[in-house]
């Protein structure tokens, strides 16, 4: 047995305090006061596997914001699979004649030699109106959509109203 999985094995003979205390140690906040045991539990020992083998993507990172983000946005409670972006792809969109260009990011995607944390921070800056950056770069299906991607009815030309 690892020296990382004795560790994660020895919480669960440890008091709930403890526990907090560990929480403590290890997140250096307060834990959330109602958290139950089991939850608490996990947490400590996730923090204790991501010191050991390193933490989340930051693509991954980025995708939980977002997902965070619209539930805040939209009231959603329930996801599809989303598109996975990698570092270095390349979104184009034409807009009233000019070509724009996003670079993909580990952290985030750059435009016209700017950084950004989303696409839709980017679609605002570009059309001066809120959109979806996913729908706005034909990367999610409008609601009432026939199945095709924005960027396939974007092929005939500007398109202002996706």
């Amino acid at each position: 047995m690892s020296e990382v999985e004795a560790e994660i094995a020895a919480l669960s003979g440890l008091e709930t305090d403890r526990l907090r205390i560990e929480w403590r140690r290890l997140y250096r906040t307060e834990p959330p006061p109602r958290l139950s045991r089991d939850l608490l539990l996990r947490a400590v020992a996730y923090k204790i596997q991501e010191r050991a083998h390193g933490g989340l993507a930051q693509a991954t990172k980025r995708r939980l914001r977002s997902l965070a983000q619209e539930m805040v946005t939209n009231g959603h409670s329930a996801f599809g699979p989303g598109i996975s972006l990698k570092s270095g792809a390349r979104l184009v969109r034409e807009w009233h004649g000019r070509t724009h260009i996003v670079v993909v990011l580990e952290d985030g995607f750059e435009h016209d030699g700017c950084r950004y944390r989303s696409l839709t921070q980017i679609a605002r800056r570009i059309t001066g109106a809120h959109w979806s950056g996913p729908r706005f770069f034909g990367l999610a299906k409008s609601p009432g959509d026939d199945g095709r991607s924005t960027s396939s009815r974007l092929a005939g030309g500007d398109d202002e109203t996706s």
